[in-house]
């Protein structure tokens, strides 16, 4: 699943040591846009994204993974981050308009709605 929001605020890094290891995680406050917009708590686990300079108020593309699990009679949901790149806009409205720009196709042949007037279909 992909997400497009732009970065609100990092959390503090945690760390600590399982039983695999030590491990590291990354929250992150993100807001998609739109008319009613939504603010998504998105986890980054492992080293892989430290050597991503994230900035504020920039908007990105993140790759997504969503996990519920069940401790002690109630759920918990995580949503977990596995790619991130930065977003530009105008880049991707270009390329929607080109792809989805159905205003430039040609009318209909063999159907004259005028001539329709008894309404009997064709078959």
């Amino acid at each position: 699943m992909q997400v497009i929001a732009k970065l609100l605020q990092k959390l503090p890094l945690q760390t600590g040591q399982g039983k695999n290891g030590t491990w590291q995680k990354q929250d992150i406050i993100v807001e998609t846009d739109g008319q009613y917009p939504k603010k998504i708590c998105l986890s980054l686990w492992g080293d892989k994204f430290s050597n991503i300079a994230l900035t504020e108020q920039q908007t990105y593309k993140f790759d997504i993974d969503l996990e519920s699990r069940e401790f002690s009679g109630r759920w918990f949901t995580d949503v977990k981050a596995w790619r991130i790149e930065a977003f530009d806009a105008s880049t991707q409205a270009q390329t929607t308009n080109n792809t989805n720009n159905l205003g430039n196709l040609p009318p209909l042949s063999g159907f004259d709605q005028a001539n329709d007037d008894d309404g009997d279909l064709p078959f």
